[in-house]
Formats: C-alpha cells, sequence, structure tokens
C-alpha cells in the first residue's frame, strides 16, 4: 500500500491542499457571520438568512472539507511513516489538533444560534474570528519553511 501512496503522493498532497484552503475559507468566513447574526433580532428575516449560510457553509464546504483534509493529510503520513520523527511535523499536528477543536466548537455556537439562545457579542466572534488564521499561519510555516 506504501508503493502505492508514493506514487501518487503528489496527487494526494494537491488534493490535500484543496480541501485545507476549502476549510480554511470557511474557519475564516464562519465567525464572521456569527458576528453579523449576534445582532440580528430575533424572528427576524436576516436572522433566518443567517442560520441557513451557516448550515450550508458547514455542511456543504466544512464538513467535507475537513475530512478530506484528514484523509489526505493521513495518507500522506502514511506514505512516509518518516514524517514523525522531524519536531515540525509535531507542532504542525498538534496545531491541526487544535483547529479541529475550533471547528468542533464552531458547530457547538451554530447549534446555539439554530436555536436563538446566543448570549455572545458580535466583538466576541470577530477575535474569535482571528484565532483560525494565527493557527493556519503556524501550520503553514511548520509545513513550508520547517524551522525545528
Amino acid at each position: 500500500m506504501t508503493e502505492i501512496l508514493s506514487e501518487y503522493y503528489n496527487w494526494i498532497k494537491a488534493f490535500h491542499v484543496i480541501a485545507i484552503i476549502a476549510w480554511m475559507a470557511g474557519m475564516l468566513y464562519l465567525p464572521r457571520l456569527f458576528a453579523y447574526h449576534a445582532d440580528c433580532a430575533v424572528g427576524s428575516e436576516k436572522l433566518d438568512t443567517f442560520k441557513i449560510m451557516e448550515l450550508r457553509l458547514l455542511r456543504i464546504i466544512m464538513n467535507p472539507a475537513m475530512i478530506l483534509a484528514w484523509i489526505f493529510g493521513s495518507l500522506m503520513l502514511w506514505a512516509n511513516p518518516d514524517l514523525f520523527s522531524q519536531a515540525w511535523m509535531h507542532v504542525k499536528l498538534l496545531c491541526i489538533l487544535i483547529m479541529t477543536g475550533i471547528y468542533h466548537i464552531f458547530i457547538k455556537w451554530r447549534k446555539i444560534f439554530d436555536q436563538d439562545k446566543n448570549e455572545k457579542s458580535a466583538k466576541y466572534y470577530k477575535i474569535w474570528n482571528e484565532i483560525p488564521t494565527l493557527v493556519m499561519i503556524i501550520i503553514v510555516i511548520m509545513a513550508v519553511a520547517k524551522p525545528i
């Protein structure tokens, strides 16, 4: 199996990058939607629009993209297990776990918004909008520059 994965490694890597781009687009956009949603009055037409936008973003873009990113990333590690011996990969994997945790927090918040039970301000979500960016920066630096 490793031989087959090695033969198609660049294709796996390409699909991994595509999945990451789609996942990150959602990770950067969803908390911004939450910020706008937080300013809407309960029962308004805008509120219903945000609920639909958030649900579709998660189900149609983010869920498949995250799953594919994990699958293709895992296949790359399976094809090249020596990566586990490098310190930068440990930092990158930790950050990926953090990003996945943030993703699950976003899912929880979407459910709270869907039930009209949000108690946080738009500013709160705007601050959270920056956190995936910071984690992404660390991941990219680890994967590209491999500083450690």
